[in-house]
């Protein structure tokens, strides 16, 4: 048996040595080009089971050479032999191919319709659907805007209501972010830019939306601390139109980041404002800000140095109660955001830890519930315009983020698709098939930005024409006229429940108004536990809100 064994293993390589003498002989006794050739390849792998004996790094090969490298190989070519033979249409991995090719075929202007019924499981737990009028309405303008600015802004933002999420240069090559800002141009929505700052590549005409996170690139003193020359310096570009300050993103919120030496180019050095030959830090919190009320004196602050632009958050939800901290400070201050990102823990742009990936953060539909309830609990709701990230793809997905409470919504992988990518999540090994999140110069020319840009501008056309025709079958005249109602969602006993009772819109002032509230306790308990001077819980020793809530 152990002879067998040893057979099984070792026969491989005991077959190229005995080949190669062989084929060696006969090269010797009647030279011939195909006799040198088959030398050459049993030679080879001769020497490769030979080194795999001896060799400590890889136990299978080790025990198995040359035939182990099969294993080795298999591996390698596993999400390929995946996505294009063994995954169904309806597998999100993370985003399905049926989704995948609604964004291409919207971008190429193809036909985008399906044929012979949904194949949705429409009676299983999650399914949700639009419930419709039967008396729709015909929407003809599609051009769906809101205007993003408060009675504390200058100069107001009329927005589209989709846009493109954040997105680094750096992260992105250079093609990609011009097809991305040109395609933004094209269609008249904005472009986040990212927190890797405004590289010459953005200047391509398309509404910026500039991030400054923690690391301040663009806008950062030597010592990585914020420089308000260098920002009022950015900020006075016209192309820029409102100013997002970036506590957390939810690919990895609560995680900072780090660029290594290596990949930084002299063009990202240049955007972020760090020198070269030197690793790269994203901080995992500001610097410029500690408590609640100084991070609102930050945003009364950048939007004092823009000149009164729209200046506002983005965040993905983690202890709700600290969200509840920053509403106060809005409260005790007098200043308010001009409008807060929501960020959903779906966001997938940023390469990250897969704990942070799978297990940190709150889910995008979650998260902007709470965001709006809890703006509105303070009264301050109407004040503050609320977008939404996260997976954000179909037209559905836009109507049902707005009807949840958002005014407008964003996407990243959305826009990646439409200028081709196809999803082969090589995205942090610089390696990219298509040229979108890659520095290599050689992969970059397969995306040429003057086509993928008119992909660009068509898939959000046709995305909004769509929520038109959603919305105009639900019987509206906008689709900001979603609510709550105007959806079904299916639970776990089958049984089907109205919006309003999943995800509920709370009485206006509600937090401030406990009393007449006694139903809504356990919001109370963490309203009384945020203060506006610290993210810390305060502490309540005795009363109906002791117990802490986070």
């Amino acid at each position: 048996m152990l002879t067998t064994h040893f057979q099984k293993r070792y026969f491989p390589l005991i077959a190229a040595c005995l080949a190669a003498l062989i084929c060696g002989y006969a090269v010797i006794v009647t030279p011939s080009i195909w006799m040198i050739a088959f030398f050459t390849v049993f030679a080879a792998l001769s020497v490769i089971g030979l080194y795999d004996l001896v060799q400590a790094r890889h136990a299978v090969l080790r025990n198995y050479p040359i035939i182990g490298h099969i294993r080795y190989l298999m591996e390698a070519i596993r999400p390929e032999i995946r996505q294009y033979l063994l995954e169904s249409d309806r597998d999100e991995e993370p985003f399905s191919r049926e989704t995948r090719s609604l964004v291409y075929q919207r971008a190429k202007g193809v036909e985008d319709k399906k044929p012979f019924g949904t194949s949705e499981r429409i009676y299983e737990s999650g399914y949700a659907w639009v419930t419709h009028s039967v008396a729709p309405k015909h929407i003809v303008d599609c051009d769906f805007r809101v205007r993003i600015g408060g009675s504390q802004c200058s100069h107001p933002y009329d927005a589209s209501i989709y846009n493109i999420s954040a997105m680094s240069f750096g992260a992105l090559s250079a093609n990609a972010i011009k097809a991305l800002n040109l395609g933004a141009k094209l269609g008249g929505f904005a472009h986040d830019t990212g927190e890797g700052g405004i590289s010459t590549h953005h200047h391509q005409g398309g509404d910026l939306i500039y991030q400054v996170a923690s690391g301040y690139f663009g806008c950062r003193t030597a010592d990585g601390r914020f420089d308000p020359e260098k920002f009022t310096a950015q900020a006075a570009n016209p192309q820029i139109k409102m100013i997002e300050i970036k506590l957390s993103q939810g690919a990895k919120p609560g995680h900072g980041g780090m660029l290594p030496a290596s990949k930084i180019s002299e063009e990202i050095a240049a955007a972020r404002g760090i020198p070269m030959g030197v690793d790269c830090i994203s901080p995992p919190s500001h610097s410029e800000f500690s408590s609640p009320i100084e991070l609102m004196g930050f945003v009364a602050r950048l939007r004092d140095l823009s000149g009164g632009k729209p200046v506002g958050l983005k965040l993905c939800i983690g202890h709700r109660r600290e969200f509840m901290c920053m509403v106060k400070a809005m409260l005790s201050t007098g200043t308010v955001p001009d409008f807060i990102v929501v960020d959903g823990k779906e966001g997938g742009t940023g390469s990250a830890p897969l704990e942070f990936a799978n297990r940190v953060g709150m889910p995008m539909l979650e998260g902007l519930h709470f965001v709006h309830n809890t703006l509105r609990g303070a009264g301050l709701r109407s004040e503050v315009r609320i977008g939404a990230a996260g997976k954000i793809v179909t037209a559905f997905d836009l109507a049902r983020a707005l009807a949840l409470g958002a005014d407008w919504c964003n996407s990243a992988r959305g826009f990646m698709f439409a200028i081709g990518c196809i999803q082969a999540q090589a995205c942090h090994t610089n390696k990219c098939p298509v040229g979108i999140t890659t520095q290599d110069k050689q992969r970059q020319r397969a995306l040429d930005p003057g086509d993928k840009s008119t992909r660009v501008a068509r898939f959000h056309q046709n995305t909004l024409k769509a929520l038109g025709e959603i919305a105009g079958a639900a019987g509206l005249e906008h689709p900001g006229d979603f609510l709550p109602y105007h959806f079904m969602f299916r639970q776990m006993d089958g049984a089907f429940r109205d919006g309003n009772e999943v995800y509920a819109y709370l009485p206006d002032g509600f937090l401030l108004e406990k009393e007449k509230y006694p139903d809504l306790r356990d919001w109370h308990g963490r309203w009384s536990r945020s203060a506006a001077d610290s993210f810390a819980p305060k502490e309540i020793p005795h009363g109906p809100y002791s117990i802490a809530a986070q």
